[in-house]
C-alpha cells in the first residue's frame, strides 16, 4: 500500500514536467502544412490548391527601425509628392478621373500601388485623402457593362494591362477598411472578361506577357465569393497569356516582365493542380540566372531585354525590375513556403534595389548595374540596350519606373509577418516591426520583433496581447538561413532541443503573454565564384553582398534639361526642387580582389543617427581587403567600365581598399577580377 502511495506521488509530481515538455514541440520542416485550413484568414478555396501562408490585411504589420525610416523617406520624397510634380499625375483630364481622359492610363495605377499601400501603413491622413480621391475615380469608372477603367482600344481590341495594377489597387484597398462595393464592381468586371472573345481577349504585348496578373487577382475573388464562373475565367486567361511554360525559352526577354511574368505557371498550378506548372515557374527563375544572371544581387542582366552575349555584371536592370522581383519573391514565399523564394526576395531588397536611388529618394535611376563606376545622363548605348539617360539620379527617370518603383519598400514590410494555414504565424523575413494577427481559434496576438538585421546576427520576437485567454496554442515560423551556420535559438532563456538547420523551425507551444524568442545567426565572409563571367568573384557578410567603396562625387544637374522624354511636368512644379544627380568616381575603381577570407577583416560602426543604413558613409558595417589593380581595366567608348579583364591581365601591386554593402553603394564594383 505504502509503494503504491509513493508511486502516484512521484507520478503527480513528474506530471508537470512531462506537461512542459509536451507544450513545446520543435521541428525543422520544408514548409507549413497546407493541408489545414486557417479559420482566422480568408484560404484558397477548393478545389484550389491550398497555400501554406496567408498575407495578412495591409496595415497588420507595422515595421520599425529603418524600414519605417525608409517609408518615411519614401512619402517625403518622390513617391509621397510625385502627384503634384509628374504630369501623367495631372487631375484634369485623366483618364482614371474623366471618359474623355487623355492621359495616365499606366501611370497612375504604378503610382498609387505604392503610395496607397504606404499610406496604410503610415496612416497619415493627407496620403489617406489622396488614395481615396483615386480609388474612388477608379470605382466610379466602372461602366453599366461591367468594364472596370479608361476604355482604350487599338485594332478593336480593349487594352487591360493597367486595369489588371488598379485590380491589385482595389484588393488592398478592401483589405485595409472592406469597402463594400469592390466586390460586386470586380465580379461584373470578371463576368465582362469571361464574356470577351479569345480573339480579342489579352492580345497587346504587355497585357498578353502580364495575363498572369490578371490570373492572380481573379483567384483572390474567388476565393473570397466561391463564384464558380471565376474558375473559368482562370483557365481563359492562362490559355489566352503568353506561354511561360517552355521548357527551354521564355516568350519574351524583357526584364520587367521577365520579373513579373515568370511566375504565371505557378499561379496557374493553384486552378489546375498541375505539377509541371508549378515547376514551369522555377524553371523559368533558373534558366534566366543560369544565362544572365551569373552576377551578384540576386537579379540578372537585361538593360531593357536580354541579349545574347551580354552576361558580364556592367549590364543593368530596371528599377521595375527590382521591385517587380521582390513581389514575384512575396507571392511565391506565401504560396510554396520555399526558402528560394525568402532568400531571393532578400537578396534583391537588401543588396540591388537600395542604391537604385538617392539617399532622400527624391531621385532614381532608370538601370543599376552590379559593376557601376559612372552614373550619368549620357546616351550608354549600344553598352545597353537603352537609347537615353538611364543612369543618372533622375526625377524623370522614364515614367514607368518613376511611378512604380515605390511598391518596393511597402509591400516587403507587409510580408514581415504571415499567418499560417495551420493557424500559426510566420517570420521568414526579418525586419523590425510589429504585428497583430489571429492565431490557433480566433485569438489575437501581437508579435514584436527588435533587430537591426540584416546589419545585425540578433532577433529578439515576443508575443504579447493575448485577452480572451492566457495562454495560445499555435506553430510559429522561423526561417533558418541558409547561409548561417550554428544558428542559436532560445525560447524565455532557454536554448530549444531541436538543431536548428538551415530550413523553417516550426515551434508548436502553449504561448503566453511574455514569451521570447531570440534568435542569433552568426554572420560569416562567404565568397561566390561566377564561371561564366570570367571567375569572377563577390564576397557575402550573411546576407549582404560587399562592393568596393568608390568615393562618389555627386554633380547636380538641371533635370528639365536630363529628363527622359516620356516624363513630364506639370505646370505648377518648381524644376529646381527636383534636380538630377550624376555621380562619379573619385577614386580608383579597376580592382582584383584577393578573395581569400582570411585576409579579410570585419569592422563594426555605431549605428547612424539617422536610422538609415544605405548609406555610403553611414553604413555600420565595412570589410578591409587587399587588392591589386588591373592595368588597361577602364572605360570603353559608351561610357561603361569595359567588360571584366582576363584572368592573365597585369595587376599591380597589392593595396589595401575597403567594402560596403553593396546596397549603400551608388557606384560599385559587385563581382570582382580575381588574384590567384
Amino acid at each position: 500500500m505504502r509503494q503504491t502511495h509513493l508511486t502516484l506521488i512521484t507520478l503527480l509530481l513528474l506530471i508537470p514536467s512531462i506537461i512542459t515538455q509536451a507544450q513545446t514541440t520543435t521541428t525543422i520542416v520544408d514548409s507549413p502544412n497546407r493541408q489545414e485550413v486557417s479559420t482566422n484568414y480568408t484560404n484558397f478555396r477548393a478545389p484550389l490548391q491550398q497555400a501554406p501562408l496567408l498575407k495578412l490585411p495591409v496595415g497588420s504589420v507595422q515595421p520599425k527601425g529603418w524600414l519605417r525610416k525608409n517609408l518615411e523617406l519614401q512619402r517625403d520624397g518622390l513617391n509621397g509628392q510625385l502627384g503634384t510634380v509628374s504630369a501623367w499625375l495631372d487631375k484634369n483630364n485623366n483618364q482614371w478621373l474623366s471618359n474623355q481622359g487623355d492621359h495616365g492610363w499606366e501611370e497612375v495605377p504604378y503610382w498609387l500601388r505604392g503610395y496607397a499601400c504606404l499610406s496604410y501603413i503610415l496612416n497619415d491622413e493627407a496620403m489617406l485623402n489622396e488614395t481615396k480621391f483615386w480609388i474612388e475615380g477608379i470605382l466610379r469608372s466602372a461602366q453599366p457593362d461591367g468594364f472596370l477603367g479608361p476604355i482604350n482600344e487599338d485594332n478593336g481590341r480593349r487594352e487591360l494591362w493597367a486595369n489588371m495594377l488598379a485590380l491589385q489597387i482595389l484588393q488592398d484597398y478592401y483589405e485595409w477598411c472592406g469597402d463594400e462595393r469592390v466586390i460586386p464592381i470586380l465580379t461584373a468586371y470578371y463576368k465582362w472578361q469571361l464574356a470577351y472573345p479569345d480573339e480579342k481577349f489579352l492580345r497587346h504585348y504587355w497585357e498578353n506577357s502580364r495575363g498572369g496578373d490578371n490570373l492572380h487577382s481573379v483567384i483572390w475573388l474567388y476565393n473570397r465569393t466561391g463564384e464558380t464562373f471565376l474558375l473559368d475565367l482562370c483557365r481563359k486567361i492562362h490559355r489566352c497569356t503568353a506561354n511561360w511554360m517552355q521548357e527551354s525559352g521564355l516568350p519574351n526577354w524583357h526584364n520587367v516582365n521577365v520579373a513579373e511574368c515568370f511566375r504565371e505557371p505557378a499561379t496557374w498550378y493553384l486552378v489546375s493542380g498541375d505539377k509541371a506548372a508549378l515547376k514551369a515557374t522555377y524553371n523559368n527563375f533558373w534558366l534566366i540566372r543560369r544565362i544572365y544572371g551569373q552576377v551578384p544581387g540576386g537579379m540578372f542582366g537585361s538593360d531593357e531585354n536580354c541579349r545574347h552575349g551580354y552576361i558580364d555584371p556592367r549590364q543593368g536592370t530596371e528599377t521595375c525590375g527590382f521591385v517587380e522581383q521582390m513581389l514575384s519573391d512575396q507571392i511565391l514565399m506565401a504560396q510554396t513556403g520555399d526558402l528560394l523564394w525568402m532568400e531571393n526576395l532578400e537578396d534583391v531588397a537588401f543588396n540591388d534595389y537600395p542604391a537604385a536611388l538617392t539617399e532622400d529618394m527624391k531621385a532614381l535611376r532608370y538601370l543599376t548595374c552590379p559593376n557601376m563606376v559612372q552614373s550619368d545622363s549620357r546616351n550608354h548605348n549600344p553598352g545597353v540596350d537603352n537609347s537615353g539617360p538611364f543612369f543618372s539620379m533622375n526625377p524623370f527617370s522614364s515614367r514607368c519606373c518613376q511611378h512604380n518603383h515605390a511598391m518596393g519598400w511597402p509591400y516587403y514590410a507587409q510580408n514581415l509577418v504571415l499567418a499560417s494555414a495551420d493557424g500559426g504565424a510566420a517570420l521568414l523575413i526579418y525586419g523590425d516591426c510589429t504585428a497583430r494577427l489571429k492565431v490557433a481559434d480566433g485569438q489575437e496576438i501581437t508579435i514584436d520583433e527588435q533587430t537591426q538585421y540584416p546589419f545585425s546576427e540578433d532577433i529578439k520576437v515576443s508575443i504579447s496581447g493575448l485577452k480572451k485567454k492566457t495562454t495560445a496554442t499555435f506553430p510559429l515560423y522561423l526561417r533558418i538561413p541558409t547561409w548561417t551556420e550554428g544558428a542559436h535559438i532560445t525560447i524565455n532563456g532557454k536554448t530549444i532541443d531541436c538543431k536548428p538547420n538551415s530550413g523553417l523551425l516550426r515551434i508548436n507551444r502553449q504561448w503566453q503573454n511574455g514569451d521570447q524568442v531570440n534568435l542569433h545567426f552568426p554572420m560569416r565572409l562567404t565568397k561566390r565564384t561566377w564561371a561564366l563571367n570570367k571567375n569572377s568573384v563577390s564576397v557575402n557578410y550573411g546576407p549582404l553582398t560587399m562592393s568596393l567603396k568608390i568615393t562618389e562625387r555627386y554633380e547636380k544637374k538641371d533635370s528639365r534639361t536630363t529628363a527622359i522624354g516620356d516624363s513630364h511636368w506639370q505646370e505648377t512644379a518648381d524644376p529646381g526642387k527636383w534636380p538630377t544627380y550624376e555621380i562619379y568616381a573619385d577614386s580608383p575603381w579597376n580592382y582584383a580582389l584577393n578573395s581569400n577570407l582570411n585576409n579579410m577583416k570585419i569592422e563594426f560602426r555605431s549605428w547612424p543617427e539617422n536610422n538609415y543604413p544605405w548609406s555610403h558613409e553611414g553604413t555600420p558595417i565595412t570589410i578591409k581587403a587587399k587588392g591589386a589593380r588591373v592595368e588597361g581595366w577602364g572605360m570603353d567608348a559608351s561610357g561603361l567600365c569595359e567588360i571584366l579583364p582576363d584572368a592573365d591581365a597585369p595587376r599591380g601591386k597589392m593595396e589595401n581598399i575597403t567594402l560596403i554593402p553593396m546596397g549603400a553603394a551608388r557606384l560599385r564594383i559587385s563581382a570582382f577580377p580575381p588574384i590567384k
